[in-house]
């Protein structure tokens, strides 16, 4: 019997009635390690079978299924299985070693076919492990450990590693070399965590605390972790297998974890699983007060930096703290939900309350750096996206203070330095002040995608041609299934005027989100730079951006000779974008001849703040102002040069 407040873990048991003999000894075995089992064979005479058997399968910890020749042919086997692998519980066994049908092969199989029934012995030991994990438990009995891989004392204790080494055992579920086959090499992709607090408001935390970790992570220079979009491609509703996640992502490991918040109460449970296998190489589970979730975070990379060296021959694994923090709690948990509302990029409303929680956040700890830097960021986006030419002055230098702030705050940290030259490009033009804070973001940051997106766009921006395409080279290594990475990529190629690369990479980015914005924009501009102008009307008309689809269609009406047309929607560009504008329409006046009005709509652009100004150096749009000393004379203000 379990003590009371305790709850066993529990297993359901998928079997055909013709192994049922077969099947009873193992039904023992884990009932004598303590694991609550549901097999068939415990439905009451008139039990509805269907509804019984649905909430059994649906509340188990762990699906064990037996595999024969059998059962491979049985549906309502294959049905439970595949129920328990979209749940990410299965655990498969076979019992005359029968292999699993298509489908279920990506699963490590246990192999109890030379099994008598003894207690203790290795391959049943296995399995009641696993059952174990799945739940997130220790056993409540003494289970032999198998041989694990040498993990430094050093690389575990240190830091937040303390906890994993009082907190529980460190399981190691096997030796080698995992993952040779992945093209990353020693690489790790960070999935969400999932929330079973039973409120899905909750949501937000749970994801925060893998991205914190994926963070952490990134500053090791000898992991590759891939970035967030990436992993949520092929991660959607939280049902894809590790193994196939890893086979999509190619990488070498896959972290997951589970989270339970109730009240000061947090458990957490994460599994760093081998992408050859989708096996876990390493579990652990906390039981902690909530104050203790930064030791956690920090536990669980360090653990998992430890265990990758080991099983790899990695060295100097080890993990640099991240800077930037808070060990407030409330203030954590106001800067995740600004996370949260961030991300859904779902317009002023979600980026307006993201900036109303890095203030709460930043209220309950005014020395909390992240917060500081991603208020900046989001001030940046709502001014430059929904603020009027008028509000752009206040809005920047708001934005600006904060900044700064977090570089002042935490030096180290890679994502301030890279909010202040955002907020000096975005915000100030001040592209020779933008920078060191980029180029410093970027030594910090070599492992995030997002510092070395922003460090490529600047370099592109400042035709260091090199540069850029090393950095966002990198980014789409982290970030491969990220669409605006491949945008991004391609507005590099763009800027280095290599017409057929930017089209390739733009359309990747279409291939991957068809709704993705100014990507027909920036097709519309490389196809009317070769001269297939009917094709970049196609591309212009497509353009969900109002502002980039204006201006594309005026310039293409000028190419074209339709005066009258390019004039009509000229003016309307000028009627609803007024002096947040400027820049296109600098453009439009450039591509017309209009040699006078483009500088004076450049030098309006520079007097409202427009960050499109940020392009001239490279936009081949203005190519017809090259020669004049006025437009000279503001490149060189902008910090071109």
């Amino acid at each position: 019997m379990q003590p009371e407040g305790t709850r066993s873990a529990t297993v359901f048991l998928s079997y055909s009635r013709a192994d049922q003999k077969r099947a009873l000894p193992v039904i023992k075995a884990l009932e004598a390690a303590g694991l609550q089992v549901w097999w068939d064979g415990l439905l009451e005479g008139g039990a509805t079978y269907l509804p019984t058997t649905e909430a059994a399968l649906e509340s188990a910890d762990a699906v064990v299924v037996l595999w024969s020749k059998v059962s491979v042919e049985s549906n309502w086997v294959r049905d439970e299985a595949q129920r328990g692998r979209d749940r990410q519980c299965l655990i498969p066994l076979t019992i005359d070693g029968t292999m699993p049908p298509l489908g279920f092969r990506q699963f490590q199989v246990i192999d109890i076919s030379k099994w008598r029934g003894k207690a203790g012995d290795p391959q049943i030991e296995r399995a009641i492990r696993a059952v174990w994990t799945f739940a997130g438990q220790e056993p409540k009995i003494s289970i032999a450990q198998p041989r694990q891989p040498r993990v430094s004392r050093r690389a575990l204790i240190g830091g937040g590693a303390a906890v994993l080494v009082g907190g529980g055992a460190l399981t190691v579920w096997k030796t080698g070399l995992p993952g040779g086959k992945s093209a990353l090499g020693n690489s790790v992709a960070v999935l969400p965590f999932r929330n079973l607090s039973g409120d899905s408001d909750e949501d937000y935390f749970a994801e925060g605390i893998a991205e914190q970790i994926r963070l952490t992570l990134s500053r090791n220079s000898k992991l590759l972790v891939l970035a967030p979009a990436s992993i949520q491609a092929v991660a959607k509703d939280g049902v894809a297998e590790p193994k196939s996640i890893a086979d999509k992502l190619k990488v070498s490991y896959v972290l997951t974890g589970v989270v339970r918040r109730s009240g000061d109460e947090l458990r957490i449970s994460a599994a760093l699983n081998d992408g050859a296998t989708g096996f876990p190489s390493w579990t652990e589970e906390f039981r902690r007060k909530s104050e203790d979730v930064f030791a956690i975070q920090e536990g669980i990379a360090d653990a998992v930096a430890a265990v990758m060296a080991a099983q790899t021959a990695s060295a100097g694994a080890s993990i640099r703290k991240q800077p930037g923090g808070t060990r407030n709690v409330k203030a954590y948990d106001a800067y995740l939900r600004g996370n949260a509302y961030y991300a859904l990029r779902t317009g002023e409303a979600a980026y307006r309350s993201a900036l109303a929680q890095y203030d709460s956040a930043i209220a309950e700890d005014s020395n909390f750096a992240a917060a500081h830097a991603a208020r900046a960021k989001v001030l940046v986006v709502i001014t430059s996206s929904f603020a009027q030419a008028s509000e752009f002055k206040t809005a920047y230098s708001d934005a600006l203070a904060s900044a700064r702030k977090a570089v002042a705050l935490a030096p180290d940290f890679a994502k301030a330095h890279s909010a202040l030259g955002f907020v000096l490009i975005q915000g100030r033009l001040d592209l020779r002040g933008a920078r060191g804070p980029l180029e410093q973001a970027r030594k910090l940051g070599a492992g995030d995608a997002e510092v070395l997106s922003l460090f490529s766009a600047l370099a592109a921006e400042l035709g260091r041609k090199a540069d850029a395409e090393r950095a966002v080279g990198d980014a789409l290594k982290l970030d491969p299934l990220n669409p605006g990475a491949h945008r991004l990529a391609a507005f590099v190629a763009y800027c280095a005027r290599d017409w057929p690369l930017a089209e390739q990479r733009n359309r990747r980015a279409l291939e991957l989100n068809p709704r993705i914005d100014q990507v027909h924009a920036y097709l519309g501009d490389l196809l009317c730079q070769q001269g297939n102008y009917a094709g970049a009307k196609r591309e212009y008309q497509a353009e969900p951006i109002e502002l980039y689809r204006l201006t594309g269609l005026a310039i293409i009406a000028h190419r074209m000779g339709d005066q009258a047309e390019a004039k009509a929607i000229t003016d309307k560009l000028v009627a609803v974008f007024g002096g947040a504008g400027s820049y296109q329409q600098a453009q439009v006046s450039a591509q017309a001849g209009q040699i006078d009005l483009a500088i004076g709509r450049l030098l309006k652009a520079r007097e409202v703040g427009d960050p499109g100004l940020a392009l001239a150096y490279t936009d081949p749009m203005l190519d017809p102002l090259r020669n004049r000393p006025e437009f000279l004379r503001l490149l060189s203000d902008l910090g071109f040069g």
